[in-house]
């Protein structure tokens, strides 16, 4: 009974002090200490304190270091964030770009604007948050009045998941699973999702999910949500980064962000990225920022990818390239983001950074037009990324 106490004494100070020092900066030396530890424990030691109130933040973080580079996202029954890829012969070129915290109640309790996240079971707004399949109407959890969005008050940014596998190597890669049952959020069945996070080279960072029905038929579009700023997620506005998108229309909106059910064409609008353009150009065109549906239908294809976007920072001279096989992308600017305060106690502003949500199309269950994201009984869902970055 003593040697538990004891035990207990001491997992209850080593949290305190881990919770202290994840509010520090990413590159303090105490925080790299705290990492090491955390992906070392003994298995004994984690399952002893498995049972104690914060117990889920003793296993966040997880490394996958080697030859090609490093990918960090939180680990073993924490959330599925993507916080961070390095890679030292391109400046840190992954390392400053990603805006996100280094401790997770932010997240849990919905402060975070889905910062890295993947948001499901339905990215983006889905009308009034209603639509009936199959001859019965659903009513999800109305999050973003008067609509439902990215899943809604608890969708998969909000979850735990689980790592079932992590492998080294020369294709290092981890992969979550999350387990979503009948009824979560509005949704019907349940449902078997997966994200594959793979280091394909020094310079290339690839991302599979997927997901499987296993009763009723269900609608999904799951989207990685993470904020670019290639100069630095501390840098100030993305305004002067410059991007091209392989999408030569967009599926314009009504007054609550929700498509209309058109397709416009971009030529001639300040939509148009069909050429590289400077992201500042013509955005007070657009009322509060980019906030829209591309439809990527211009792309070269390559490995069953097309093309969708470029971004590009001209400071330090940082290329996002983004392949993907979804049939939309969200270009975002931040436009609600406010003041919140990030890592090292940065604080992020309005229009600070770039989301590239590749998708299927917002709202496309209640828009026959649109292509289908109802999954049936028996089928794989699955969406592809794929990030190569470079120097120029």
């Amino acid at each position: 009974m003593e040697e538990k106490e004891t035990l207990q004494e001491f997992s209850d100070k080593l949290m305190t002090m881990i919770n202290k020092i994840r509010l520090m900066g990413d590159d303090l030396p105490e925080r790299r200490i705290v990492e090491k530890v955390l992906v070392s424990l003994p298995e004994r030691f984690e399952a002893k304190i498995s049972s104690l109130k914060d117990s889920r933040d003793i296993s966040q973080i997880s490394l996958i270091a080697g030859t090609k580079g490093s990918l960090s996202v939180t680990s073993a029954k924490g959330l599925n964030i993507f916080k961070r890829i390095v890679e030292p012969s391109l400046k840190k070129v992954f390392d400053p770009s990603l805006k996100s915290w280094i401790h997770r109640w932010p997240y849990l309790k919905g402060a975070a604007p889905y910062f890295g996240c993947i948001v499901g079971r339905v990215a983006n707004r889905i009308r009034n948050g209603k639509f009936s399949l199959n001859g019965v109407d659903y009513s999800l959890s109305i999050n973003k009045p008067p609509n439902s969005l990215h899943g809604g008050h608890k969708g998969f940014d909000k979850v735990i998941w689980d790592v079932v596998e992590q492998k080294k190597g020369d294709n290092p890669s981890i992969t979550f699973k999350y387990q979503s049952h009948d009824g979560e959020e509005g949704y019907p069945g349940d449902l078997s999702v997966s994200a594959t996070y793979t280091l394909t080279s020094s310079t290339t960072l690839r991302l599979d999910m997927e997901a499987v029905r296993k009763d009723k038929a269900t609608p999904v579009s799951l989207a990685q949500h993470t904020y670019w700023n290639l100069a630095g997620h501390n840098s100030g506005s993305i305004l002067d980064h410059s991007i091209q998108i392989w999408g030569t229309q967009i599926t314009p909106v009504d007054e609550n962000t929700v498509p209309t059910g058109e397709l416009m064409p971009v030529k001639g609008t300040p939509f148009d990225f069909t050429s590289e353009k400077v992201i500042g150009a013509s955005i007070q065109e657009v009322g509060l920022g980019y906030d829209h549906n591309y439809v990527l239908d211009s792309g070269e294809e390559k490995a069953g990818l097309k093309r969708a976007a470029r971004l590009k920072d001209p400071s330090s001279s940082r290329v996002l390239n983004l392949w993907t096989n979804a049939p939309g992308m969200q270009f975002y600017t931040a436009n609600y983001v406010n003041g919140v305060v990030g890592k090292g106690g940065a604080t992020y502003g309005k229009q600070s950074a770039a989301c590239l949500e590749t998708q299927g199309f917002p709202n496309a269950v209640n828009q026959p037009n649109f292509p289908s994201v109802i999954v049936q009984p028996g089928e794989t869902y699955k969406h592809t990324m794929l990030y190569e970055f470079s120097v120029e």
